[in-house]
């Protein structure tokens, strides 16, 4: 499997990197480091994360949890593609 990154999460990354930088550079690092790694588990096991109910084909869309950060994927024939990536506490209709 091949992970594809969509430009909104790669914004959500820099994002969530920048606000956690200001108070804090090595948690910034590690936490981005902590979501790349669970990223990298999708490549083994695609389906890891839950299913998002609403989504028109649940079964594609998907939603992996990190510690406190959820990331939306979508799973292909051969590819993953990571579409957003937030903090639990963030209102994911504000992404």
């Amino acid at each position: 499997m091949k992970i594809y990154y969509s430009p909104e999460s790669i914004k959500d990354l820099d994002r969530l990197r920048e606000f956690i930088e200001r108070k804090n550079p090595l948690a910034a690092r590690r936490i981005a480091n902590t979501i790349l790694a669970g990223v990298k588990k999708l490549k083994v096991f695609p389906n890891m994360g839950l299913p998002v109910d609403r989504a028109t084909d649940p079964k594609v869309i998907r939603d992996l949890y990190v510690g406190k950060y959820a990331i939306r994927y979508l799973v292909s024939n051969e590819s993953i593609y990571i579409l957003r990536i937030w903090h639990g506490m963030e209102i994911e209709k504000d992404l």
